[in-house]
């Protein structure tokens, strides 16, 4: 934060300095008492097992100043600002420090490959520009406002990923960052089991235009059956991007070697080609839709793909260890749309030993959870994977439609990740190649933990 005092901060929030200077200037916001630094605002939020508005005197021992919403009076050194509800004053504190922008900023949405797009978008853009993006996963009703008070006066372009867990909160983050340009990535089942179908998981991601500048620019990915069936239906500024004949940027002559991603790049009568240092479709994607982003932003395209020559995604992994197998480390989440794709990017790899899957539960898919995890166990299935080990109780659903479909694929399941990871230990070869997926709740990254200890 940039010339931001605690007297900005009960303009912003309407709230009620209690104690303390207003003119104590504030450097950063902070929502975890145990990271707080000097010259931060505390914000402590009422979650559903903790309120951290216990911590707040732990937290001005070392932050500048605190807002509360249980306090009505108080003596203290340093500054009380009490709202009506914290959450909601961290947004008005983002609507201001929207207002004191005039930078464009770029939303990126959906169900699947909103990080990775983001950390994309971000690359290319900053072949040309200084580019702030989402930090860590900061992209829900909480963290948003906390990114848009972190970019500063040396930034050119902005780049902040929406996320959502429930119907009306892509709206809410749409006015907070009023987006010159908005990615919708694809319309999956992740958050199914609230909002029930996927025309309304369609509703929800198109409502990040509801906040869009007045001659903003939507990118929706081609590909995805439920966003291509809008063509030409959308009252804003639409292009499209994918692998479809009739996109307005998309990806030709794809092929996949050696752990890299090589096409041409198509918009209008140009074409360049890409070297991508990622494998698989769903990531071609993600590259399409950065470099259709970076060229309406005035990017030469020839040096926005020089970026991905080199380009390192965060969220799959590829770890190896000299003599020993190769992990794919896919740990973070998990759904229907990504596990497809994990699998596609296991069997692009190349190996004279085992190609493996370890599948944990997918969570969050409602009623027909079980349904899902039989489509990607019968997926799996036709790929040239020489063994399935799954990991939960929703899982045995992924093993039961393997077998069904392919009854010489080799399938095991267990219940827990330290078994998974002692089985594993135990038959892996220095050949071999394992891919390990699972929803966050699964933790299936101890397993990954113990095969490399």
């Amino acid at each position: 934060m940039e010339n931001i005092s605690v007297r900005d901060i009960v303009e912003a929030t309407g709230g009620t300095l209690l104690c303390g200077d207003e003119n104590t200037q504030i450097r950063d916001i902070c929502i975890d008492s145990k990271e707080i630094t000097k010259g931060d605002l505390f914000v402590p939020i009422i979650g559903q097992r903790v309120n951290a508005h216990q911590f707040i005197e732990q937290a001005l021992e070392v932050g500048a100043a605190s807002l509360t919403s249980e306090h009505y009076a108080i003596s203290a050194e340093k500054p009380y600002i009490k709202v009506k509800d914290t959450i909601q004053a961290l947004q008005d504190i983002g609507s201001y420090m929207r207002k004191r922008l005039t930078l464009p900023i770029i939303a990126v949405t959906g169900s699947v490959g909103k990080t990775t797009t983001r950390n994309m978008i971000a690359a290319a853009l900053k072949s040309q520009y200084q580019v702030f993006e989402t930090q860590k996963n900061y992209n829900s009703q909480i963290g948003v406002p906390i990114m848009l008070s972190r970019i500063g006066s040396s930034d050119q372009m902005a780049v902040l990923e929406c996320g959502m867990s429930e119907e009306g909160q892509i709206h809410i983050l749409s006015n907070l960052v009023k987006p010159k340009a908005a990615v919708v990535t694809t319309i999956g089942l992740a958050h199914i089991e609230q909002l029930k179908t996927q025309e309304n998981i369609r509703k929800e991601k198109l409502s990040i235009i509801d906040g869009m500048e007045e001659d903003g620019i939507l990118f929706l990915n081609g590909d995805d059956p439920m966003l291509a069936e809008l063509k030409g239906t959308l009252n804003c500024n639409t292009y499209y991007y994918g692998t479809q004949s009739w996109c307005d940027y998309r990806a030709e002559q794809i092929r996949f070697e050696q752990e890299r991603s090589y096409f041409d790049f198509v918009h209008e009568n140009k074409r360049t080609h890409v070297d991508l240092n990622m494998l698989g479709n769903h990531n071609v994607l993600n590259c399409v839709a950065a470099l259709g982003i970076s060229d309406v932003f005035g990017v030469s395209t020839e040096k926005a793909a020089e970026v991905f020559r080199t380009f390192q995604g965060l969220r799959q992994t590829i770890r190896r260890q000299e003599n020993r197998f190769t992990i794919i480390d896919d740990t973070y989440n998990a759904s229907p749309d990504s596990m497809r794709a994990s699998l596609e990017v296991l069997c692009h790899m190349e190996t004279k030993g085992r190609r493996i899957a370890v599948l944990g539960d997918m969570f969050e898919l409602g009623e027909d959870s079980e349904k899902y995890h039989s489509d990607v166990g019968e997926f799996a299935a036709s790929l040239p994977i020489d063994e399935l080990v799954v990991v939960g109780n929703q899982a045995k659903a992924i093993r039961r439609a393997a077998q069904a479909r392919n009854s010489e694929m080799k399938t095991y399941e267990f219940s827990d990740n330290e078994e998974t990871a002692m089985y594993l230990l135990a038959t892996l070869m220095p050949e071999d190649i394992v891919l390990i997926k699972g929803s966050n709740g699964m933790h299936m990254k101890e397993i990954v933990n113990l095969l490399m200890e």
